[in-house]
């Protein structure tokens, strides 16, 4: 039971899930749930793309419905609004997160096409859960299979077909996006595939692949024709505790500074927690993480009038300590506090490519339904 419950309020408080969801209709086999939370949320820190208020709004629905005994069909759809900015330049601050549609096919699987996650987020996830920081060494947002990405079809089954207990399967395919002047948000097509097991007792492994063409923008850095990554995890979860471990490795693919990508990434994530359940403390869970990135071959632009347009090497890309704690009131309402404690030194690569290295102190109060 405990079990259960941590691992209820790990996906409440990941991605605006469907725990609390309303169901606003469910009738002849059709049915349809709306989701969504309020985050009350400010960032205080010495660097001022990082300080002030980060508050946003999230909502979305699910929905299913039985076309025969053995085949159904569901879709999603999630938007996000930030809402720190005057309400005349609200509209740029507005995006879908989440918009796919698909079949299940009983024991077999399940097929959807749309936006989603990229399979490569499978084992991400599992790292990828404190109450505000986290997640960011290596993943992101409309960066080939790595996040949330446009274009993904996507197979998965569990139990390998019915076919092996506890044996989870995924293969993805991703067309390709190419947004004009933007290459960190575009990709070529390429394909991704990740699997995951139960061994028991709270214990599971889990691994992920996925290559991709680059498109033309992108191949101008001359380090090659393809993106690909590879990464591993374990986590236990049994016991109100959750531990679990994220290795990863990218070629061409993580974004650093502005406009750059490191020919290469190694990557380490690292998380722990424990849900107090009962007596005064019933609802706290504290946290504690370490994140590392390290990018090799990554470029320091230099000035014009420099020797050298440019200095190449190695150097940390994400390096921190996560602290922090959330408190659950109720089901529908919870608050946190997080602070992200930045070890990366101020030098010459970090300030050429405006990357912050201070500290961040994240607090936030959530209504979610």
């Amino acid at each position: 039971m405990m079990r259960k419950s941590l691992a209820v309020l790990i996906s409440a408080l990941v991605a605006s899930s469907s725990v609390n969801a309303a169901e606003i209709y469910n009738k002849d086999s059709n049915k349809l749930d709306l989701y969504g939370k309020v985050v009350g949320l400010n960032y205080i820190s010495s660097n001022s793309n990082e300080h002030g208020d980060k508050t946003y709004a999230r909502f979305g629905f699910k929905g299913t419905t039985e076309i025969s005994q053995q085949l159904s069909g569901y879709g999603q759809w999630e938007y996000n609004i930030k809402t720190n900015t005057p309400e005349e330049s609200s509209a740029a601050n507005a995006a879908t997160r989440l918009a796919f549609a698909g079949l299940k096919f009983a024991d077999f699987g399940s097929f959807d096409y749309g936006r989603n996650f990229g399979v490569l987020y499978d084992v991400e996830a599992w790292t990828d859960l404190n109450p505000e920081f986290g997640g960011d060494t290596w993943s992101r947002t409309d960066n080939f299979m790595s996040g949330r990405s446009n274009s993904l079809a996507t197979l998965r089954t569990k139990d390998l077909f019915g076919s092996v207990n506890n044996l989870n399967f995924a293969l993805q395919y991703q067309g390709k996006n190419e947004v004009a002047n933007k290459p960190l948000t575009s990709n070529g097509e390429g394909w991704g595939m990740s699997s995951s097991y139960e061994l028991g007792n709270g214990v599971s492994l889990a691994a992920a692949f996925a290559q991709s063409n680059r498109t033309e923008a992108q191949k101008a850095d001359n380090n090659g024709n393809s993106a690909e990554a590879w990464t591993a995890g374990i986590k236990y979860n049994a016991n109100q505790l959750y531990l679990a471990a994220m290795y990863a490795e990218s070629k061409n693919m993580t974004p650093y500074g502005k406009t750059s990508v490191a020919p290469k990434t190694k990557n380490i994530e690292l998380v722990a927690q424990y849900l107090f359940v009962g007596g005064a403390a019933d609802g706290l869970r504290p946290s504690i993480s370490y994140l590392q990135s390290t990018g090799q071959g990554v470029q320091t632009t230099l000035a014009a009038d420099e020797a050298s347009s440019v200095q190449t090497g190695n150097h940390a890309l994400v390096k921190y300590i996560e602290v922090g704690t959330s408190y659950n009131f109720n089901k529908n309402m919870y608050t946190y506090v997080d602070y992200k404690i930045n070890m990366l030194n101020k030098d010459e690569f970090t300030t050429r490519n405006g990357i912050n290295t201070d500290n961040v102190l994240g607090l936030g109060l959530v209504y979610q339904f």
